[in-house]
């Protein structure tokens, strides 16, 4: 990990909370956790008991005891959905005391599909930045479990202040490595931590030119779908490769054109220079909105040599307001890195297998 100085726990200090909510949710807090992700408190929500005790998460709930007895949902988002409704209680006083509130959930299940909106609708209410960051099923789980993942996401966005979501049938797409079954999984799972790390991160560190907790509230309170996007790059052209990959998905091969509300923060080492700067800053400012609220940051890491890497979060799309208005909307997007330094990174961690190259985070 790279010696960034998380700030200690006191006045001031945000509280970030991770909840899992399902087996997904729970399978991606423990590669949080895993993977060294700092500055938040990670809790687990789940039905079925053994999951539970597995996890590494601080804090564990176990909801619907009563309905399910300790053995999951059996793929019933309603009995997801009344387990936590059962636990509705505790599930607050877990949540006392946030500031903003991750929810990852792996939508099409029971568990997570379920509970994640009720979780959701009591963060809100609680006045807490809700954002959640959920993935829809793999082609290969069948037209059920997508219809129910759909039905799922349609009730999340009703009681969140932002959404990131990511189609897993899509990870294949931008790897040019053989994925297995099992990998498809870890891949996903990747994909959670690196949303939730890459905004705590911008909270978390202090910069040279800071993004603070107040800059990601103006821009993810009540935004609907969300762009959250890390671009990673180095030698000739790194600044306009790295701010490239943050604004343009590979996954849904979308952008972030037309967002209104739009948060720029730049990681490279102390030697980065103002002409970088000012080519990754236009390539933001041309795909935005011309009168997006654009608000930029810069950190410096020594440990990134020749490195830069972009972080591109960006709300208030167009489709947003068709969704309040009943219609369609467009799906949320995530961007991955893929460029030139990523490949140097995925030696670095023993347990991310060659194609994790993609999801090269923040710090690492």
């Amino acid at each position: 990990m790279a010696n960034f100085e998380y700030a200690e726990s006191g006045e001031g200090v945000v509280n970030i909370k991770v909840i899992g909510c399902g087996g997904g949710g729970c399978n991606a807090v423990n590669r949080m956790i895993k993977s060294g992700v700092q500055g938040v408190e990670f809790v687990v929500v789940n039905t079925d008991k053994p999951v539970l005790e597995a996890s590494a998460a601080q804090t564990k709930l176990q909801i619907g005891e009563k309905l399910t007895k300790g053995k999951g949902a059996g793929s019933d988002p309603l009995v997801g959905e009344n387990s936590a409704l059962e636990n509705r209680e505790e599930i607050e006083a877990t949540l006392r005391g946030a500031d903003m509130v991750f929810i990852a959930a792996g939508m099409g299940g029971g568990t997570g599909t379920g509970s994640a909106p009720v979780v959701a609708e009591i963060a809100k209410d609680m006045g807490i930045l809700t954002v959640a960051i959920v993935t829809k099923p793999f082609g290969f789980e069948g037209r059920m479990k997508m219809k129910t993942a759909e039905a799922g996401i349609e009730k999340l966005r009703e009681h969140v202040d932002s959404l990131i979501m990511i189609p897993n049938e899509k990870l294949k797409d931008v790897s040019a490595e053989r994925i297995t079954l099992l990998n498809a999984f870890q891949v996903a799972d990747d994909v959670l931590r690196q949303g939730v790390q890459s905004i705590s991160d911008l909270i978390l560190i202090p910069g040279l030119v800071n993004v603070d907790f107040a800059d990601v509230h103006k821009i993810m309170k009540d935004a609907g779908n969300a762009h959250m996007g890390v671009g990673r790059a180095s030698g000739k052209d790194k600044a306009v490769n790295a701010a490239s990959m943050a604004i343009s998905s590979p996954l849904l091969e979308t952008s972030i054109d037309g967002a209104t509300g739009v948060i720029f923060n730049i990681t490279a080492s102390p030697d980065i220079g103002m002409d970088e700067v000012d080519e990754a800053s236009r390539m933001v400012e041309q795909a935005a909105h011309p009168d997006a609220n654009i608000i930029w940051g810069v950190a410096l890491n020594n440990d990134l040599d020749d490195e830069i890497i972009v972080t591109v979060i960006a709300t208030g799309f167009p489709s947003t307001e068709r969704a309040k208005k009943g219609l369609v909307a467009d799906e949320p997007m995530l961007a991955f890195p893929t460029g030139e330094g990523a490949e140097d990174k995925k030696e670095e961690e023993e347990d991310d297998l060659n194609f994790l190259d993609l999801f090269a985070n923040l710090g690492e």
